[in-house]
């Protein structure tokens, strides 16, 4: 015997309320299906749960071009900012920098390796400390570092920067979007779930044959357990 199990995606919710809305033989006064009150659920809940999952959509379509613009810009970010920290390490090793300079670009004086850049977030941290470090050094006296040059490796950073946040502001509408759509779910199962009683109270004197596919008709979705013969 099939059993019934409410929609388990959003796609099938609504293919379940559209079946109900499009079906005119539901309406008829004499033989009436579904008490009025429960239709009066599915309009709404239909519209509500197809404009928040379109929304979802066009704020993913956004998301994932934003994700594709950064990789780019991360990329030159991390290349300028990193080639500044080498040029600066090994200006130090030579002598050439003093090694106390080091605290002003947020590096410690005893330890002259590269910090992690793998993360976003440390990327911009560190980049600019980077910046504003070489600014206080030049205000004291100091020779510009050359190859790169602080002014492109400050570009690269905002240009970054900028993306990065807007990208994350992306993220944060589309979480959002999900969001609404999630907390949608349980009030148009508890639709579904008493529009498929009704359905199947209205046909409980049918054989099982006629049953099952009169409320198939009007949405109520059936599956069969494992090996088990698919009779109706």
């Amino acid at each position: 015997m099939p059993y019934r199990r409410l929609p388990k995606t959003d796609a099938a919710r609504l293919k379940v309320l559209k079946t109900v809305l499009e079906n005119n033989d539901i309406y008829t006064v004499r033989n009436r299906v579904v008490d009025w009150s429960v239709l009066n659920k599915c309009r709404p809940a239909y519209d509500r749960l197809l404009t928040a999952m379109e929304q979802y959509k066009v704020r993913i379509v956004a998301q994932k071009r934003a994700g594709a613009k950064i990789e780019t810009l991360h990329r030159n970010a991390l290349m300028y900012v990193s080639h500044f920290l080498q040029v600066l390490l090994l200006a130090v090793e030579r002598g050439e920098i003093k090694r106390s300079c080091l605290g002003l670009y947020g590096l410690e004086e005893d330890n002259i390796s590269l910090p992690q850049l793998k993360s976003s977030e440390t990327l911009i941290t560190v980049g600019e400390k980077v910046v504003e470090g070489e600014k206080q050094r030049l205000k004291r006296g100091g020779l510009p570092i050359f190859n790169p040059a602080i002014g492109k490796v400050a570009t690269h950073l905002d240009i970054f920067r900028e993306a990065y946040r807007d990208h994350r502001k992306k993220m944060e509408i589309t979480e959002k979007a999900l969001a609404n759509i999630q907390a949608l779910r349980p009030e148009i199962d508890d639709t579904i779930l008493e529009l498929w009683n009704q359905i199947e109270a209205h046909y409980a004197d049918l054989p099982p044959e006629t049953r099952f596919n009169a409320c198939r008709k009007l949405g109520v979705i059936y599956y069969y357990r494992r090996h088990e013969p698919h009779i109706y």
